[in-house]
């Protein structure tokens, strides 16, 4: 699946670029963005085009790159559901 990225969160990409997201690196810098960079928005945006169970896999590999207080976060929270 492929997804446009918004520019305020990839400043670092071209503007109108497209990820695929069926790409693990792609979907991991995705998910990393948009859990350090992005708003409430952004990510009910993540929930609504990948699954919990392809977010979780993703957060296992890309937790030890976020910022403690997102990552105590969000470890809670996937404590919680599974």
């Amino acid at each position: 699946m492929k997804t446009i990225v918004e520019k305020r969160l990839f400043w670092f990409l071209k503007e109108g670029s497209e990820i695929d997201l069926s790409d693990k690196a792609q979907l991991d810098m995705y998910v990393q963005q948009v859990l350090t960079r992005g708003k409430t928005s952004d990510i009910r945006k993540l929930f609504s085009i990948i699954a919990p169970s392809v977010f979780y896999d993703s957060f296992t590999r890309i937790k030890n790159f976020l910022p403690k207080e997102v990552r105590r976060f969000w470890e809670e929270d996937i404590g919680d559901s599974h």
